[in-house]
């Protein structure tokens, strides 16, 4: 088998094209990998380090970054798991890298060059959080993600008011049937679970975090009374929140004493 293309950029900087093995012997130190797929596939995903063999023959332009230079250069560090959306134009910077062909100086330079171009673009997007997440193929079109994606931002910072599918679909730009499928292809869940889902989270950190009454955290929460709370905080995690406000203190109790 044939080793993918290594375009050595830096100490800290290896990209990879092509299809093969990847040559581990030109991985930076501490490497986070960023695989591409086929480019024409609308994802980006970072590999775990259990995956960068086997599971970059799927992948036909590979970024390999130290971790320090993530740090140094962009100040973040992408997750060590996930997929997101590549938007359109990085997917086409992406592919005129792998256009590149033959050996001369000029081709090694437009390698180099549209590899930090597309690495930098790419922090950019994560930085200024506009790569949305990406949970398996949608028949939805590249605005029509960015608008579910827009709505599901809308949910994650406004879950404590009300909120109806019709006000989220307006606000996003979509109609309801739109927004529901949507929701169903990129989350695997409905707007009213999403919304349910950060309600009961924010719950459980209260019970846990706070001396609040189970009551107020209901109404906090976005619950109007506590018989509502309570059913579906034990539908969601299996005990009520009495319950589960005990457990989490005695746990926490039992950490420390051992310390």
């Amino acid at each position: 088998m044939t080793n993918k293309r290594a375009i050595i950029i830096s100490a800290e900087f290896t990209s990879y094209v092509g299809r093969g093995a990847l040559e581990t012997a030109y991985l930076p130190p501490e490497p986070i990998v960023i695989g591409f797929g086929d480019i024409g596939e609308p994802a980006v995903s970072i590999l775990a380090v259990d995956e960068i063999g086997a599971g970059a023959n799927c992948h036909i332009l590979l970024f390999a970054i130290s971790r320090l230079a993530c740090l140094r250069m962009f100040g973040l560090l992408p997750g060590v798991k996930g997929s997101w959306y590549l938007a359109a134009d990085l997917r086409e910077l992406g592919r005129a890298l792998v256009a590149v062909e033959g050996e001369s100086e000029v081709a090694g330079m437009l390698r180099v060059a549209r590899s930090l171009e597309l690495l930098c673009r790419l922090f950019s997007a994560l930085e200024q959080h506009q790569m949305v997440e990406y949970h398996g193929r949608t028949t939805l079109s590249e605005t029509d993600v960015l608008r579910v994606a827009a709505a599901h931002q809308l949910v994650s910072e406004n879950w404590q008011k009300p909120l109806t599918v019709a006000d989220v679909a307006r606000r996003s730009g979509l109609g309801k049937a739109k927004l529901t499928q949507g929701f169903r292809e990129m989350y695997k869940c409905s707007v009213a679970e999403a919304v349910s889902e950060r309600r009961l989270s924010n719950a459980r950190s209260l019970l846990a975090l706070s001396d609040l009454p189970i009551s107020s955290i209901g109404y906090r929460c976005g619950y109007l009374n506590n018989a509502s709370f309570t059913r579906a905080f034990t539908r969601r995690f299996g005990m009520a929140p009495t319950e589960m406000r005990r457990r989490e203190r005695n746990d926490g109790l039992t950490n420390g004493l051992q310390l």
